[in-house]
C-alpha cells in the first residue's frame, strides 16, 4: 500500500476533526530498506512492495494523509497489522505447493516463480506420427482427378492431437505400398503411431499385417459402429493405432482408444474432454444388439428449436444422414450419444447422457 509507515496504535482516534501529526523520517523504496527505526509520533513514507521499517507496524493509504514540511497529517486510524504483508502468509514453508498429476494453470506457474523455483519436472507431451495411406487421396488445394478424394483425415487428427496434449512429430501421405507402410511404420522417433485407412481386410489393407508381423497386433476389429476395422497394436516401445479411413470412423476410433492413450501418457486423465449434459430423447435412436453405436445427435432446449440454453432441458434427435463417411454429420451435430452393446436403442422419453462437441456457454 503506499502511504506511511507507522505505529497503529498511535492512530486511534483519528478523523477529518480530529488529525494527527507524525515527524517525517524518510522514505522505505522497493527493493530498499530504511535504515532508521519508527519511534513515538513518527511516520516513514513508503511505496507498495517495500520493506516495512523497524517500529512500523502498520500502513496508512496515502490518500487519507497529507504531508508538508517533514510532518505528515492523517485523518483515519489503523489497526496494527492492517496493510502490512506478513511472511507466509501467501505460502508458508515446507508446505505443499501443488499436487503431482496437476496439468499446470498460468497461475501456477505463476506461484512457482513467486517462491523462487525456475524448473519443475514435468511429463513429456507424446510425440504423435500421422501415417495416412491411400491411393485415391490427394491434399487439398491441389487439382483433383476424377478417381480422387481430398484427404481430410490428417486435419482432424491433428486438431485432436493437439486437444489431447500430444506433440505431432511427423506426417506421411503415402500410396497403398506396403514396402512403404512398413517403413514409415518401423521409422523411430514416435510414441504413438496413427495409421489412417488400410485397416481392413481388402487387399489394400496392409497396415494390420505388417503391424503383426513387426511387432504386436493386440487388436483388430470392435464391434462398434462406425469404427469396426480398428486395431490396436505397438511396434517396440511405441503404441500403433489403426484407423479406419472413412472419415467419422477415423475421428470416433481415435476418440475411443487413441485419444485415451495420448491423454493419459500427456499425464492427463483418459476421460473424454467434452462437456456432458443429460437430454431427454426426442426422435427414436435405433441401434443392433452385439455393437456399440457413436450416434451423431441435434441438441436442442425444450422450449428452443435452435439454441441449447443450460438453463433449460434438452432434447436430442439423431441426425438422418450419418453414414461412417459422412463427415458433415459431425459438423451438422451438436454432441453424440453411446448406445451400448447390450442395447437396441432408445425411444422417446429416454433420458440419456448426451457428450458436446462445444462447450455450452
Amino acid at each position: 500500500m503506499d502511504g506511511y509507515a507507522i505505529r497503529g496504535e498511535e492512530t486511534i482516534g483519528a478523523g477529518d476533526y480530529n488529525p494527527l501529526s507524525f515527524r517525517l523520517l524518510g522514505e522505505s523504496m522497493p527493493g530498499q530498506l530504511f535504515n532508521g527505526k519508527v519511534e513515538t509520533g513518527t511516520a516513514v513514507r513508503i511505496m507498495t512492495g517495500a520493506p516495512v521499517p523497524a517500529g512500523a507496524n502498520a500502513v496508512i493509504p496515502a490518500e487519507y494523509a497529507t504531508e508538508s514540511n517533514d510532518v505528515v497529517e492523517i485523518t483515519t486510524s489503523v489497526a496494527p497489522r492492517k496493510h502490512v504483508g506478513a511472511r507466509g502468509e501467501d505460502i508458508r514453508a515446507n508446505s505443499l505447493l501443488l499436487h503431482t498429476g496437476r496439468r499446470l494453470r498460468p497461475q501456477d506457474v505463476g506461484l512457482l516463480a513467486s517462491t523462487g523455483i525456475d524448473s519443475v519436472k514435468v511429463v513429456r507431451r507424446p510425440e504423435v506420427r500421422l501415417i495416412i495411406t491411400g491411393n485415391e487421396l490427394i491434399e487439398p488445394g491441389k487439382p483433383r482427378g476424377s478417381c480422387e478424394i481430398f484427404e481430410s483425415n490428417s486435419f482432424v487428427l491433428a486438431g485432436l492431437i493437439r486437444r489431447d496434449s500430444g506433440r505431432l512429430c511427423g506426417k506421411l501421405q503415402i500410396e497403398d505400398d506396403r514396402t512403404a507402410i512398413r517403413a514409415a511404420l518401423v521409422e523411430p522417433g514416435a510414441d504413438v503411431i496413427l495409421v489412417s485407412g488400410g485397416s481392413s481386410v481388402g487387399a489394400e489393407d496392409h497396415a494390420p499385417t505388417i503391424v503383426a508381423e513387426v511387432g504386436e497386433l493386440a487388436i483388430h476389429g470392435i464391434a462398434m459402429r462406425p469404427s469396426s476395422p480398428t486395431g490396436l497394436g505397438q511396434i517396440g516401445d511405441t503404441l500403433v493405432f489403426l484407423l479406419p479411413g472413412n472419415p467419422v470412423s477415423c475421428l470416433c476410433a481415435y476418440d475411443f482408444f487413441a485419444g485415451r492413450a495420448i491423454r493419459q501418457m500427456s499425464g492427463r486423465s483418459a476421460v473424454w474432454p467434452y462437456v456432458v449434459r443429460q437430454a431427454n430423447v426426442a426422435m427414436k435412436i435405433a441401434s443392433a444388439i452385439g455393437r456399440v453405436d457413436y450416434c451423431r445427435v441435434r441438441v436442442r432446449s425444450r422450449d428452443d428449436d435452435n439454441e441449447i440454453d443450460p438453463n433449460q432441458p434438452l432434447e436430442i434427435e439423431p441426425i438422418s444422414l450419418s453414414g461412417a463417411s459422412i463427415l458433415s454429420s459431425t459438423t451438422r451435430a451438436d454432441g453424440f450419444v453411446i448406445v451400448p452393446a447390450d442395447c437396441e436403442g432408445y425411444p422417446p422419453g429416454t433420458d440419456l447422457n448426451v457428450y458436446l462437441y462445444d462447450p455450452v456457454n
